[in-house]
């Protein structure tokens, strides 16, 4: 990898997500360790903002951030693009597609997947939405659909072309299918002017028994009703079965024909081979970790973020899979590494959970805050800020907060824009998780 020889201790970083950007700047700021940052992208992506890149709300470039600007200007870091394929643990080395690099401490960061839970037919043939070029992928795929609604004879076609179909309702699918109605009710009536808003329906199908299940009852009471007056049809109790392109089939008697079908029903660990099996938790594909993000086996080995499961009395599933566990540990794990040098005991790590949230459209979205549930504007306005101060870069924050206040002024969505046209079977196949 072309990484000088250092007396100082080498720490390899693989994933630039929230944990590992977080843990590299914390490092890189102590000046004791050689610091490499690996990852298959050179850029950050803030995930929970990749619904708004999908509906053309905003342009890729405003929820990503370059790696090496986290390690610009600054002694023994170093960012190599790479895909890791292996470990070596017994002596210490990692492998990837552009060398080998050998490693005094580990750190796997490398986040979460989309979860398909065995079902093929649903992975080759739905959209998923991980990555920006994904994001890119359902926004061509919904415009394109549209500008064929706007000229198609065949009335079966057409009802397919405009059935859009979301599989999950977590905070991704709550936001995304909030924001595709937004885009029905105020993009589509002045941009397709020849398509009847009326045939245009979307769905939302959740196989548990509410919407949002990991937040407060109350707060799924809040969504559901938000989403039934922006026009979104819930289908609660409703697991996908199978899809072929252009047919959803249910557990159900509902079946759904789309040329739109999202799938955002569920996450799995995203681990590295190399190490023990025993390391792996199964159902979950995630590395078990102490309270210290050890790896179970590995002193000198940590993961940290969506890969860790970290167990707890509080948390016997592991901490969520969401931004804060990640960022948190990250930066806790500097602090523990910094301590491994002056031979210090480790601290624990104990997550400080600072609520959750969802967004469903304009001035409407759900706040968990310790023990109250927010609904409506205020919980809207505590949602937009949040995710402006946790942008990376400020650049980025300036345009998000530009994008948002025009969009709110003129109920419009700039980035409206098919900028490569989206093959299904072509493009995923080049674009895989």
């Amino acid at each position: 990898m072309n990484i000088p020889s250092s007396k100082l201790p080498t720490i390899a970083i693989i994933g630039g997500g929230f944990a590992g950007m977080n843990l590299a700047k914390k490092l890189i700021k102590l000046q004791k360790f050689q610091v490499v940052l690996i990852d298959k992208r050179n850029y950050h992506t803030f995930q929970p903002l990749l619904y708004q890149v999908s509906t053309s709300s905003l342009e890729a470039d405003s929820i990503a951030y370059p790696l090496r600007k986290v390690i610009t200007k600054k002694k023994n870091a170093f960012f190599r693009l790479a895909d890791v394929t292996s470990i070596d643990a017994e002596h210490h080395t990692i492998f990837s597609d552009i060398g080998e690099l050998v490693y005094d401490y580990l750190v796997i960061a490398t986040g979460s997947k989309t979860n398909f839970f065995g079902n093929e037919s649903v992975e080759e043939n739905s959209m998923w939405m991980k990555t920006i070029p994904q994001a890119l992928n359902i926004r061509s795929l919904i415009l394109e659909n549209l500008e064929q609604a706007a000229i198609t004879q065949d009335k079966k076609a057409r009802k397919r072309l405009l059935n859009f179909v979301i599989a999950g309702a977590g905070p991704t699918g709550v936001e995304l299918s909030g924001a595709i109605a937004e885009v029905r009710n105020n993009i589509i009536p002045r941009d397709y002017p020849d398509v009847d808003i009326s045939e245009m329906r979307i769905h939302l199908l959740e196989g548990l028994d509410r919407v949002l299940p990991p937040m407060s009852e109350k707060a799924s009471e809040k969504a559901e009703k938000f989403l039934k007056n922006l026009g979104v049809e819930v289908h609660l109790n409703t697991m996908v079965k199978d899809y072929d392109g252009q047919l959803v089939k249910t557990n159900t008697e509902l079946d759904f024909e789309t040329e739109t079908f999202i799938w955002s029903a569920g996450v799995t660990g995203s681990p590295v081979k190399g190490l023990n099996a025993s390391a792996i938790v199964d159902k979950a594909n995630r590395y078990q970790v102490n309270v210290f993000n050890q790896i179970e086996g590995y002193e000198n080995i940590f993961a940290i973020g969506d890969i860790a499961l970290m167990q707890s009395e509080n948390y016997p599933k592991g901490h969520p899979m969401v931004a804060q566990p990640a960022i948190q540990q990250g930066k806790h794990l500097a602090k523990n590494l910094e301590r491994i040098l002056k031979k210090q005991q480790l601290e624990p790590f104990n997550y400080f959970d600072k609520g959750t949230m969802a967004t469903i459209g304009r001035n409407k979205a759900v706040v968990d805050l310790n023990k109250s549930t927010f609904g409506g504007f205020f919980a809207w306005f505590i949602w937009m800020f949040v995710h402006l101060w946790f942008l990376v870069g400020f650049r980025n924050r300036i345009i998000t907060f530009f994008n948002w206040t025009y969009n709110y002024i003129n109920f419009d969505r700039a980035s409206r824009l098919i900028i490569r046209p989206f093959k299904l079977h072509k493009v995923k196949l080049e674009d895989k998780e």
